[in-house]
């Protein structure tokens, strides 16, 4: 069971790398009507939520810079955002080195209890599934939002 979640984050990383590498940079930064964010929003907020889930970013891992948690976190927009938001070739590269990462941890750890249930999630596991869930989420948001501006760009 732990080497499927291990090949699902795997697939899952690997199609929200493709998305974001073949995405024209005029649309990364666009927020279209009825969404709270943007593209480039998204990918951190993966990227960040997925190192919270798999490794207690920032009090546990430094593998990501601090800020991360004020750009991308839970709550966060980017019309809030003070000073420059990473590239989105910055941000793929971390997406790219963190799954590697994940990959790494030991499939005891996956039956480790939480020290506090979180979600109703008991143990590291199904954390971890839920962090897959969210990234699957939230890639299907940056689907969505790629189709609504190329659509929104062909009617003007």
């Amino acid at each position: 069971m732990s080497e499927l979640l291990y090949k699902q984050f795997e697939l899952t990383n690997i199609f929200i790398v493709r998305s974001l590498e073949g995405i024209e940079k005029e649309m990364l930064d666009v927020q279209p009507e009825g969404f709270n964010n943007n593209i480039r929003w998204h990918a951190g907020h993966i990227l960040t939520v997925t190192e919270q889930f798999m490794f207690g970013f920032p009090k546990k891992s430094a593998h990501l810079p601090e800020n991360y948690i004020e750009l991308f976190g839970p709550g966060t927009k980017p019309s809030e955002w003070q000073g420059d938001a990473p590239s989105i070739e910055e941000l793929t590269a971390q997406l790219k080195e963190q799954v590697i990462r994940i990959k790494d941890i030991p499939f005891e750890r996956l039956d480790e209890k939480l020290k506090k249930p979180f979600l109703g999630l008991e143990t590291f596991g199904e954390l971890a599934n839920m962090a897959v869930y969210h990234q699957s989420y939230h890639l299907g948001q940056v689907h969505a939002m790629k189709r609504v501006i190329a659509n929104s760009a062909i009617k003007n």
